[in-house]
């Protein structure tokens, strides 16, 4: 059996007994009503880009949706399968001069993982996360069924309700409230409810003009000013870069400044490229205490494309080098309210400096209060990182936040879920579960712990 269908992008690896690659969904049905009936788990796998190991069989089936990958853009939504990238889309929608809004970092992830754990990326300061943009689902449910989905359509029971953190950002457990949509029920949900084989997500015209610029401040706390200034100046991107990020980034960078030891991503629609809004910006820029002369600031397609690599880059070499030191990757997905962001950051360096001195990075989605601190980590520490990433999850939540804003809990993470819900809300989650999948065939060990 190919390693690609037990691991995901952690280095987290499982076992399976079969892998079933259906080519369109009564294969998927046809394979759920087998497994169904023989109580069979199935752990249903995407791109495989995921860190928390939802993708990763405990044995059972594997199900992957590789193949149900079309893409049909129309105006305003796209029809999409769960097997087309990410990048696929947004490919298709630029055609007809339109884009999908979420933009989760790793564009190789297909559809079906995104939707699966409500991802969302760099321009969810402006966009949010990808329930919102979703319209509609065709869904296989555990026993073979297939059922349809859309918009405004409530679930036919009482799902009961969950407290949900004060944050904009959670995707941790299912979002249940009376009279919910059946689409948000699915989204988020981890391949844990039901298997999404076609997903209807809408989409917005090309913006008329965009100003994005990496803008560098010699120390952390000019630029957490900044952050604190700029929020309300609606850039749809505000992403966080610190000391040690823009390190690890001048291997494929070099002209970052020597003096940076701190940087932001924004970006800015405008009405054209002769807006206001541009000199207003660099004004804002200059006054911001940046290093401003050696900022960069750009209008142009071919720039903007320079930083988005630029901030990509950053996980993937976060992620090359916890993989030449054999180890696997270690990392929050925490978020906070906003008027805790620098509480947060500030409980972070201090556990960080005194556990793993020097060998971190913080970077991400500061506008949103929810930054990613991604330990770079030796062989044999997985346990002493392990404690400390969950102390991080519990001051998470005494400050209000959720411990999973994007990524989902998977197996890995599965253990947080109690630290953010009381059991009675655990408990209503397993009620939906067990109503959806009696058998607990799908994602067995993902989300919910047995």
């Amino acid at each position: 059996m190919e390693a690609r269908y037990l691991e995901d992008a952690s280095g987290f690896r499982g076992h399976a007994e079969r892998v079933i690659i259906p080519v369109d969904e009564a294969g998927v049905a046809a394979a759920l009503k087998e497994a169904h009936a023989a109580g069979m788990p199935v752990t249903v796998a995407g791109a495989g880009t995921g860190v928390t190991g939802a993708r990763v069989p405990f044995g059972g089936w594997v199900l992957s949706l590789e193949k149900l990958a079309r893409v049909d853009v129309h105006a305003g939504y796209a029809v999409a399968g769960p097997g087309a990238s990410l990048e696929d889309l947004h490919a298709a929608a630029r055609r007809a001069g339109q884009f999908y809004p979420p933009d989760p970092t790793e564009t190789s992830a297909s559809i079906g993982g995104v939707i699966a754990t409500n991802a969302s990326g760099a321009r969810s300061f402006r966009y949010g996360a990808t329930r919102r943009w979703v319209e509609g689902l065709r869904v296989v449910l555990a026993d073979g069924n297939v059922r349809e989905f859309n918009r405004g359509q409530a679930v036919d029971f009482d799902p009961s309700e969950v407290t949900a953190p004060a944050v904009t950002k959670n995707t941790a457990g299912y979002p249940l409230r009376p009279g919910m949509d059946w689409v948000d029920l699915f989204v988020g949900s981890e391949g844990t409810l039901g298997v999404i084989t076609e997903a209807r997500l809408r989409l917005l015209p090309l913006p008329a003009a965009l100003l994005a610029g990496v803008i560098f401040f010699a120390g952390e706390e000019e630029a957490l000013d900044a952050v604190d200034a700029w929020r309300a100046a609606e850039p749809r991107m505000l992403e966080y870069f610190d000391a040690a990020s823009l390190d690890l980034l001048r291997e494929r960078f070099p002209e970052i400044p020597a003096a940076a030891r701190a940087a932001l991503l924004i970006e800015r629609e405008l009405e054209s490229e002769d807006d206001a809004l541009v000199d207003e910006w660099v004004e804002r820029i200059e006054n911001s205490g940046a290093l401003a002369e050696v900022s960069w600031v750009a209008l142009s397609t071919a720039d903007r494309e320079r930083f988005r690599r630029f901030r990509h880059a950053l996980p993937e070499l976060v992620n090359e080098t916890v993989r030449r030191a054999g180890a696997l990757k270690m990392n929050t997905d925490y978020s906070v309210p906003i008027a805790r962001n620098r509480e947060m950051l500030a409980w972070y360096r201090l556990h960080l400096e005194r556990e793993f001195p020097g060998r971190y990075v913080i970077f991400g989605h500061i506008g949103d209060a929810h930054v990613h601190v991604n330990l770079l980590t030796a062989p044999g520490e997985r346990e002493r990182a392990t404690s400390l990433l969950t102390e991080f999850a519990r001051q998470a939540v005494a400050l209000g936040g959720a411990v999973s804003a994007e990524h989902g809990l998977g197996k890995r993470k599965a253990h947080l879920l109690e630290l953010q819900y009381a059991p009675q809300h655990i408990e209503a989650m397993r009620a939906v579960k067990r109503r959806l999948d009696p058998r607990g065939i799908l994602g067995r060990g993902t989300l919910l712990l047995a």
